[in-house]
C-alpha cells in the first residue's frame, strides 16, 4: 500500500506500508534515516501519529530568599537580677552524679558479701535504703533547681529578656524570650509573696525567682519586665 506524506512545507515523501508500519521512501529506495511509524487510519486516510503532550516546566527562579535571623546571644545585655544561692543548687545537681557512681561501686560488693554470709541482712537493707533515699533527694533537688532562675538580663532595647538557669545535670543554660511575652508579677503572683513565678503567655512552663532571697540589681530594668515593685 503506497501513500504520501508531506515533510516540512514542500517535500512529498511516498510511504510504504509493511507489517502494520509505514516507511518513508525517496527515489525508489526505502530511507533508513527515518524510524518506522505505526499506521493510524481513519476512513482510508493516513492519520498523523498522536504525540504525547509535554507540559512545559515553570521557569526556574535563580533568586533565593535569604532568611535574616537575629543572633540574640551576641547582643549586649544588662544584669537586672541575680540569685546568689544558685551555686549551692549547682553543686547539689552535680553531686548526684557522683553519688550515683558511689552507689554503683559500693552496693554490689555488699550484696556479694551477703550472699557469702559475711554480712548481715540489716547492713544490706540499711545500705540500700540510704542509697535510694539520697538518690531520690538529690534527683528531686535537681528537678526543682532547673526551674530556679539564676540570673536575668535585659538587652539595650528593652525587648529581650535573657534568663540563666541550670539543667538537670547542673550545667548553665540560657533562655531568650520577648519581654511582651512575660507576665508581670501582679498577673501571676501576690506581690507580697517570697517566691514569684516567671510565666509566659506562649507556654505553660514556669520558673521561680525571689526578690527577697535574690537580689534586684537594676530596679528600673526589672520593673520594665515585671511591673512596679511594692
Amino acid at each position: 500500500m503506497l501513500k504520501s506524506i508531506q515533510l516540512g512545507r514542500f517535500a512529498i515523501c511516498p510511504l510504504i506500508q509493511y507489517r502494520g508500519y509505514v516507511y518513508c521512501s525517496a527515489g525508489g529506495r526505502i530511507s533508513q534515516a527515518l524510524p518506522r511509524i505505526p499506521v493510524h487510519t481513519h476512513a482510508g486516510l493516513f492519520m498523523r501519529p498522536t504525540l504525547p503532550y509535554v507540559h512545559s516546566a515553570p521557569p526556574i527562579s535563580h533568586h533565593k530568599t535569604v532568611a535574616h535571623s537575629v543572633d540574640l546571644s551576641s547582643q549586649k545585655y544588662t544584669l537586672i537580677y541575680t540569685f546568689p544561692t544558685i551555686g549551692v543548687l549547682r553543686a547539689l545537681s552535680k553531686f548526684k552524679v557522683i553519688q550515683t557512681g558511689i552507689t554503683a561501686v559500693v552496693l554490689p560488693p555488699i550484696y556479694y558479701l551477703f550472699l557469702q554470709g559475711d554480712v548481715s541482712l540489716s547492713l544490706v537493707s540499711n545500705s540500700t535504703a540510704i542509697a535510694v533515699l539520697v538518690a531520690f533527694m538529690l534527683y528531686s533537688i535537681s528537678h526543682f533547681a532547673k526551674r530556679v532562675v539564676g540570673r536575668m538580663y535585659l538587652d539595650s532595647s528593652g525587648a529581650t529578656l535573657k534568663v540563666s538557669h541550670l539543667t538537670f545535670w547542673g550545667r548553665r543554660n540560657e533562655l531568650y524570650m520577648p519581654v511582651n511575652d512575660v507576665m508581670t508579677i501582679s498577673d501571676v503572683s501576690n506581690p507580697n509573696e517570697t517566691i514569684f513565678y516567671l510565666k509566659r503567655y506562649s507556654t505553660t512552663d514556669k520558673m521561680y525567682f525571689s526578690t527577697r532571697i535574690g537580689h534586684v540589681v537594676d530596679k528600673s530594668g526589672f520593673e520594665k519586665v515585671f511591673g512596679t515593685l511594692s
